[in-house]
């Protein structure tokens, strides 16, 4: 058996030192905005690694359903039903999730919305609701779980940041702003939180095919373009994105913190 203290950037774990470094069953997960698209599929992904998973929304209809396809396949997750944007709410939800499973050990935030406008006249409360939703709500949900993490020594916290925290396009101002946001959200954190032995860490995705880009898929001209633009020749499935999420929610990442990870088909290598 091995041993690790609290601190120190270090795992306290006491586990075989033969266990799969991506295990992480039993591990309780809290995945936001996870009903449909890139959190579903995260969702998906963790508990049939073994983690008891927790998808958040505000839809309570919504979230029943996604419980329900997931049992279907076999895989049993819980809903946690509270808006990321009210910060009582979220205290609440998350104190209520620490009643039901203890300790939250993974966190996945990835809750956001998007609106397109031109920047000339972009209307402000889409502007306001974008930052809660995508840069706010992450620290909301991120200073709720964190005092069970730094008590217990351990815990991932895994922020959905975006292709746009790097580049950016006309029509999505303030959802590059918010994704760039959380690009050093994740940096700040992960200095901050490492003595504690967190990490901290995102994935930046490119183009998927989620309801979010119905739009785009939808629309010919940009379709094309992707296809074009992305050396894999397609845009993502939104299951692609769990195998990286289950990695770094597992041990197997215990010294990769503050980093941003491109999941995008090639695009942004790519000229």
């Amino acid at each position: 058996m091995t041993t690790q203290s609290k601190g120190n950037g270090q795992q306290n774990d006491t586990t075989p030192q033969h266990r799969n470094p991506f295990d992480v069953a039993g591990r309780v997960a809290v995945v936001t905005g996870a009903y449909r698209g890139l959190g579903f599929a995260i969702a998906r992904g963790l508990a049939a690694a073994g983690a008891r998973v927790f998808i958040n929304g505000r839809n309570v209809d919504a979230l029943a359903g996604a419980c329900q396809v997931l049992a279907e396949d076999g895989l049993k997750v819980q809903p946690a039903l509270f808006d990321v944007t009210d910060a009582a709410a979220v205290r609440e939800g998350i104190a209520a999730v620490s009643r039901r499973a203890g300790t939250i050990d993974i966190l996945i935030n990835n809750a956001g919305i998007q609106r397109r406008h031109a920047l000339v006249d972009f209307p402000q409360h889409d502007w306001d609701d974008i930052l809660a939703t995508n840069l706010t709500a992450p620290y909301l949900v991120s200073q709720a779980v964190l005092p069970g993490m730094i008590s217990a020594g351990h815990g991932k916290i895994i922020n959905i940041a975006s292709l746009l925290s790097e580049f950016a396009r006309p029509s999505v101002v303030p959802y590059a702003a918010a994704k760039g946001g959380i690009r050093q959200l994740t940096r700040g954190m992960a200095v901050e939180l490492a003595p504690h032995g967190i990490q901290v860490n995102a994935i930046a995705p490119g183009y998927f095919a989620t309801e979010m880009n119905r739009a785009l898929l939808d629309d010919p001209k940009f379709d094309t373009w992707v296809k074009q633009r992305t050396p894999a020749g397609r845009w993502g499935e939104p299951d692609e994105i769990a195998g990286l999420a289950v990695f770094l929610a597992s041990p197997a990442a215990n010294y990769i913190t503050g980093q941003v990870i491109m999941i995008d088909g090639g695009m942004s290598v790519s000229l």
